[in-house]
């Protein structure tokens, strides 16, 4: 499976570094057979600037990615993310062409203006959730819980959370099996209850 995970300019680094860590590293234990094949995927630039100065490298832009069987949007500073028609007509279209559809922290708000979050359970970091509820009030946001799944949509908290999140989309795509195996060689103590 194809694990795309979008980043942009003062993108939170352990939303997209914890998720790109978890499936990476399942692919890596998982034994003959490669389950997962991670990229990360920018706009145009694949150089980006996340949270703090941290420069990192994306494998893809919007132009030249594979086909994405499993999205995962992340937050960080998302407002001006909002702002792109081009960015929410991205989310759009891959979320209704891939399998799964994920976000870390505030990578709701960038789903939900995007229309793949509707009447429906979602979560967010726990400083954003008023905000949250203010932009889309058709939304149950829940709060103290590390992540929500509603079958092809799973919403997460914030930064750390998203670890948790992965690891149970390893365990949801694959087996818990490899799920728990990924959280031992990471030496992560798994909230295996959302």
């Amino acid at each position: 499976m194809n694990v795309a995970i979008y980043i942009y300019d003062n993108a939170e680094v352990l939303d997209f570094s914890g998720p790109f860590e978890v499936f990476t590293t399942a692919a890596r234990i998982a034994g003959d057979v490669v389950p997962f094949n991670t990229f990360l995927v920018s706009e145009r630039n694949k150089q980006v600037k996340a949270r703090a100065g941290y420069t990192v490298q994306a494998n893809y832009t919007f132009d030249d990615h594979p086909n994405i069987d499993v999205l995962i949007i992340v937050g960080g500073m998302h407002d001006a993310e909002m702002d792109k028609p081009n960015v929410i007509q991205w989310i759009k279209q891959q979320s209704a062409t891939s399998c799964l559809t994920a976000s870390v922290c505030t990578g709701a708000f960038l789903l939900a203006k995007a229309g793949v979050l509707s009447k429906m359970q979602v979560t967010t970091h726990w400083q954003d959730m008023n905000d949250l509820r203010a932009q889309f009030p058709c939304l149950d946001v829940v709060e103290d819980v590390r992540w929500v799944d509603c079958g092809e949509i799973v919403t997460s908290g914030g930064i750390s959370a998203g670890i948790d999140m992965s690891i149970h989309l390893v365990s949801k795509l694959h087996s818990v099996e490899l799920a728990e195996k990924t959280a031992k060689q990471m030496e992560f103590s798994w909230t295996q209850n959302p």
